[in-house]
């Protein structure tokens, strides 16, 4: 490999080692020595153009074709000078020339920022001195780390060179920049770039004054370094941005005593630059630290307030200073708020009532019930409700207390009454006696009683008396059963017509209702309904009811049952009576014909000899009783 092969190869590593070392450098520095940047953000404040004007050092890095002459004399001539053939002959010779380092040179760039990184730039640089004058031209993107009072820039430059010796012609060729540098803000516009090292490659040709045979001279490649310093000029960008606080409280009002926390968010600051923070309010106890603030109401007037905080950059005197105000409001605490009820509100002696309390917070603190007291027995409670024992209390109103108490220990009180009654006295016990002769029988009718010309009659003397004995026993009965009453149902057999037996069963009801009323059972105790000849007894309940019947014979039950026709008649001409008693089974009349009543002929309509009874079962008459009449 020709040697000026290896010196650019070890041109370009060095190159590239650097263009390296120059992009790692600020994050590293960044990494190790940047201060901790606040929370408030600055704003990507850049020149649009940056103007570069300084002195220039040159190692060109290679070799310049150069002409060597040299004299040659023939050897069977040199100790001959008079002889007339002796002569010498000329030669011109190519060799290389390596140029040395040019210390004399000027530099200039100008580069136009599409970002805050990244700019596109022209470069010039010249070097001169007795043996040559190089000069380059380039063009190429830029990127540029601008950090705290320091930027960090590599550029790739791609242009043309040219280069002027004395003894050879001037040779263009083309040129490629790759470095970077560093440099230091002293102010706004102008920087000082404290160094730019690149590595400078040019390829040129000398192909007019050089043979072929020597290439390394004829076109010729260098590896060479440029090292820079001077000034940089900075053109235009965005005017600063004025920075900015931005306060908030986490609430809008609160009550006395009740804690606020405050934030400021600052921005547009320099991120690099530590932050200092004064806070302040105009109600209230305020601490501070930071971006965040703790309000302590404690004994602060109701009424609206206001937080300030003040933002200052100590190492900017201008553009460095924000605040930002916020307001809050506190509100008076209100008590608590409670109401109770009992059930039930009335009690026997002996028996509990529960009471239950709601308690609530207008603002919405936690709450507690307590301080249960009666004026009356005992009450004892846990949470919202309490038991109220009455044992051993006297009858009367039994006044409950209780007191809710919230959080920051304001109270409300309210009472509840309950009312404490003695038991009753016990429930009249019904005579067993009484129930006996409370056994209802229906009531019967002759036939077409009672007429609507004597609405009132109807009654025979047999049915009336069982009606007189009902309301004596009804009367004794009330006084034990006093919500007990009686329904009245009538009936008419099926000879009429329709409209005709309902009008009379009507009458028959009203009749038995009247009656009632008359040997004193209230009105109001008695329900009537009439039903006509609906819901007769048929043939088979008759006669079931006669073969049941404990007071005929066997030959006044078959005298009976030989004329069925004329007894169903009569058994539906009749009125039911039905007892009705709270919390008991209705009793309803026993539908049995009266066949022993004295009467009983003038009810069925038939012939008196129905009632005779056989003479070997014929039995001696009661004291006092009276025989049947016969009906004419």
């Amino acid at each position: 490999m020709s040697p000026c092969r290896d010196t650019y190869r070890r041109g370009a590593i060095f190159a590239l080692v650097l263009a390296l070392v120059l992009i790692a450098l600020p994050s590293l520095l960044n990494a190790q020595t940047a201060p901790k940047a606040p929370t408030a953000q600055s704003s990507d404040d850049f020149p649009k153009v940056e103007l570069f004007v300084g002195y220039q050092w040159l190692n060109p890095g290679g070799n310049i074709p150069a002409f060597q002459t040299t004299v040659v004399t023939p050897p069977d001539t040199a100790t001959r000078s008079d002889s007339p053939l002796a002569s010498s002959t000329t030669t011109t010779t190519v060799v290389p020339f390596k140029l040395p380092s040019i210390a004399q040179g000027v530099g200039t760039s100008l580069a136009y920022n599409f970002t805050k990184n990244l700019a596109l730039e022209g470069d010039y640089g010249g070097n001169f001195n007795r043996n040559a004058t190089i000069s380059t031209a380039t063009v190429g993107p830029k990127y540029t780390w601008r950090g705290e009072g320091v930027n960090f820039f590599v550029h790739t430059l791609f242009g043309f060179e040219r280069l002027s010796s004395r003894g050879i012609p001037s040779s263009n060729g083309i040129a490629a920049i790759l470095g970077g540098g560093m440099d230091i803000k002293l102010w706004k516009p102008i920087t000082l770039r404290l160094f730019e090292a690149d590595y400078q490659f040019a390829h040129l040709n000398f192909s007019s004054v050089v043979s072929p045979i020597d290439s390394q001279l004829r076109r010729p490649s260098y590896n060479g370094a440029r090292l820079r310093t001077g000034l940089v000029f900075n053109f235009g960008g965005a005017p600063e941005t004025p920075v900015a606080a931005a306060c908030s409280i986490d609430h809008n009002e609160v009550l006395v005593g009740e804690p606020l926390h405050a934030t400021v968010a600052a921005s547009n600051f320099n991120p690099k630059h530590p932050l200092t923070y004064t806070w302040a309010s105009s109600g209230g106890k305020i601490e501070g630290k930071d971006t965040a603030a703790t309000i302590d109401t404690t004994g602060a007037a109701p009424g609206t307030y206001t937080a300030t905080a003040r933002v200052v950059d100590p190492k900017k005197k201008k553009n460095g200073e924000a605040s930002c105000t916020s307001n809050f409001t506190v509100k008076p605490l209100n008590p608590p708020q409670i109401s109770c009820t009992a059930n039930p509100g009335t009690v026997e002696v002996g028996t509990p009532s529960t009471v239950t309390c709601t308690c609530t917070s207008p603002d919405n603190a936690t709450v507690t019930v307590g301080g249960w007291t009666s004026s009356a027995g005992s009450v004892a409670g846990t949470g919202n409700s309490a038991t109220l024992t009455t044992t051993g209390a006297a009858a009367g109103p039994a006044t409950i207390n209780a007191t809710c108490t919230d959080s920051r220990g304001l109270t409300a009180s309210t009472t509840s009454t309950v009312t404490v009654n003695n038991p009753p006295p016990p429930p009249p016990v019904v005579d067993k006696a009484l129930e006996a002769r409370l056994a209802l029988h229906s009531v019967y009718f002759a036939t077409a009683k009672p007429t609507v010309k004597d609405p009132t009659g109807g009654l025979v003397a047999s049915q009336e008396q069982t009606l007189q004995s009902l309301a004596t026993d009804f009367a004794k009965y009330r006084e034990v059963k006093p919500d007990a009453h009686l329904t009245l149902e009538g009936h008419a057999d099926v000879r009429g017509s329709v409209p005709y037996n309902q009008a009379l069963s009507e009458r028959r009801v009203a009749r038995v209702k009247s009656y009632l009323v008359e040997h004193g059972v209230p009105e109001a105790n008695l329900e009537t309904k009439a039903l006509g000849d609906q819901h007769n007894l048929t043939a088979a309940e008759v006669k079931a009811s006669v073969e049941q019947n404990p007071e005929l014979t066997k030959e006044e039950r078959a005298r009976v049952l030989r004329n069925m026709k004329t007894i169903i008649w009569a058994s539906n001409r009749r009125v039911d009576i039905t007892l009705n008693v709270a919390g008991q089974a209705e009793t309803t009349s026993v539908r049995q014909y009266p066949f022993n009543a004295t009467d009983s002929l003038t009810l069925i309509g038939g012939r008196e000899a129905i009632r005779k009874a056989p003479a070997a079962k014929k039995a001696p008459a009661a004291k006092g009783a009276k025989k049947p009449v016969k009906k004419q």
